[in-house]
């Protein structure tokens, strides 16, 4: 249950750090102080959208924190686990706003996205908003709140995945049927080029090793020629290098006291000799080992011929041609497999869709199930509120199928006994329809595994004895659980386990809201002030004594 809500510099709240406690609590009001105050920064705290208009003016900065016991709650645990969160006995939710709009969500301290913090939200905490009669009227809540009382998340998400799987492999089959002559002419046409390049077998780096030997067999003659003059140069007997350089070196050795700089010039020419010599080894084995191939020169030029044509008839350069064989390969995969695998595809689409039939038909059955048992309870409850000649039919109806099931889920009454149930929106005055949401949202509650309900002035449009009965309905939820009620109802405040006051102050020309906890003489003020009336007297103040007497 929520333990703890922490807020600072929203709206007109500079600091507040309000206890929670288990049971119901009433949190009341001077219309304008802020009630819902309280409801927004909670909803901020749980990933709502929050707009820069909620820092407090003149602040940087907002700052929302809710903590909740959460050792009764082993799926919060188990998603705070799955999700590499740390996990305690609490779980604190902290969100921060500044006022250029940037937002922050914390969980447990560490960084999250806004959709994990609802998503964990969701599962701490549900509330129920004071326009929740007009969203009533919508197909598709009445369907979620059929789902939700009968506890059909897992199924219904199992049902929504299985028809976007369906529909995914239904539009794949009937795209190749419509393309199947183009995509069999595009298939033609790659696998003739595929085979024309696996013919071709180019291997990475071979273009340049081929050319490279083509150049030298090309010029096999010159280089031959060349090689040979340049040995001669080198090692002739009586003109070459060598020869030349041997003389030298033998004048050398013969002068006596060189100076340094002939040692070193002496020096030098043996290093000349030494790499001279290595260069005429190497000359003479190129020659031994060089030999012109007019065979392999022809082999080479077709070979090159094959490579350059290919290149041309794609409009790429020769060194570009592994890559597109591979680019052409990896086109031609897909539509292979889909020109041998269209039955295949249609096979699948049909286990699908099967699949997804087989799902939403045991969807359909429990939420009939589930629509006769809300029914029956939102009945007896409007028998408490003051509508004992209504009667709610919760219809499920065939629809076409969707992700949300093959139903159509209508919630219909009769107000009145005799006449046939019809949709809502064309019988219930706004005051039935409040009671019939107030209601609903007490059936659903009993059956929620969330622990802490949040109503804000789902009382409305009611008053008189019916509201006496809507609070003894929210003190009973409150029993089992947590329940948090904003409300404008002193038959509703008098049933609180713990009463809260919202309160506007002025403080240096600045408007501020606090949250006070009332017992005793105050709370029997507040109740008094409730139920109406420009002064308070004796009288009013005994009769709020007396509403909380009972109340106990």
């Amino acid at each position: 249950m929520l333990t703890l809500l922490c807020i600072r510099n929203f709206t007109l709240v500079e600091q507040l750090d309000l206890e929670l406690h288990d049971g119901l609590t009433a949190i009341t009001g001077e219309t304008g102080a802020g009630k819902s105050l309280l409801l927004d920064a909670l909803g901020m705290a749980l990933g709502e959208k929050a707009d820069a208009d909620k820092v407090r003016h003149g602040c940087q900065r907002a700052e929302v924190s809710a903590t909740f016991d959460i050792t009764q709650l082993p799926r919060a645990n188990k998603w705070l686990k799955n999700n590499d969160f740390e996990t305690d006995s609490e779980c604190i939710l902290r969100r921060t706003l500044t006022a250029e709009g940037r937002s922050r969500a914390f969980i447990n301290g560490q960084s999250a996205t806004l959709a994990q913090l609802k998503t964990l939200g969701e599962l701490l905490l549900d509330i129920h908003s004071q326009h929740a009669h007009q969203n009533l009227l919508k197909p598709d809540h009445q369907r979620a709140l059929v789902d939700q009382f009968g506890g059909h998340t897992s199924l219904y998400q199992a049902v929504k995945a299985s028809w976007k799987e369906w529909q995914s492999l239904a539009a794949q089959l009937q795209y190749q049927r419509d393309n199947e002559a183009e995509m069999s002419a595009r298939s033609q046409l790659l696998r003739y080029q595929v085979e024309e390049l696996d013919q071709l077998n180019l291997q990475p780096g071979e273009l340049e090793q081929l050319e490279s030997e083509h150049r030298q067999q090309a010029n096999a003659e010159q280089v031959l020629t060349s090689s040979q003059q340049l040995a001669a140069l080198c090692s002739d007997d009586e003109q070459g290098l060598l020869d030349g350089l041997r003389k030298g070196l033998w004048l050398l050795r013969e002068l006596p006291d060189k100076s340094s700089q002939l040692q070193e010039a002496e020096q030098l020419l043996i290093n000349a000799q030494i790499h001279i010599e290595e260069a005429v080894s190497a000359i003479e084995h190129h020659i031994d080992s060089f030999e012109a191939d007019p065979e392999r020169l022809q082999w080479l030029e077709a070979r090159l011929d094959s490579i350059y044509q290919i290149a041309r008839k794609h409009r790429v350069s020769p060194g570009q041609l592994t890559e597109l064989h591979q680019q052409l390969a990896e086109e031609l995969a897909p539509l292979a497999a889909a020109e041998g695998g269209l039955d295949g595809l249609a096979h699948a689409t049909a286990e699908a869709e099967l699949n997804y039939r087989k799902l939403a038909t045991e969807l359909s059955q429990q939420r009939k199930q589930a629509a006769t048992q809300l029914s029956r309870g939102i009945n007896r409850q409007l028998q408490q509120l003051s509508m004992a000649g209504a009667l709610v039919d919760i219809a499920v109806t065939d629809a076409d199928a969707s992700a949300t099931g093959t139903d159509a889920i209508a919630i219909n009454v009769a107000t009145n006994p005799g006449q046939p149930a019809r949709p809502m929106a064309k019988v219930v005055s706004g005051g039935e329809l409040s009671r019939i949401s107030l209601a609903i949202q007490v059936c659903v509650a009993n059956k929620s595994t969330i622990p802490t309900l949040v109503f804000d002035e789902v009382d409305v449009g009611i008053g008189g004895a019916t509201a006496d009965i809507v609070g003894r309905l929210l003190r009973q939820l409150g029993k089992d659980g947590q329940v948090i009620c904003v409300t404008h109802l002193a038959q509703v405040a008098s049933k609180a386990h713990q009463h809260l006051q919202v309160r506007k102050l002025q403080r240096k020309g600045n408007s501020q809201s606090t949250l006070v906890h009332l017992a005793g003489e105050e709370k029997i003020e507040e109740i008094a002030r409730m139920m109406g009336g420009v002064e308070l007297t004796e009288q009013t103040r005994a009769h709020a004594r007396e509403m909380l007497e009972l109340s106990c």
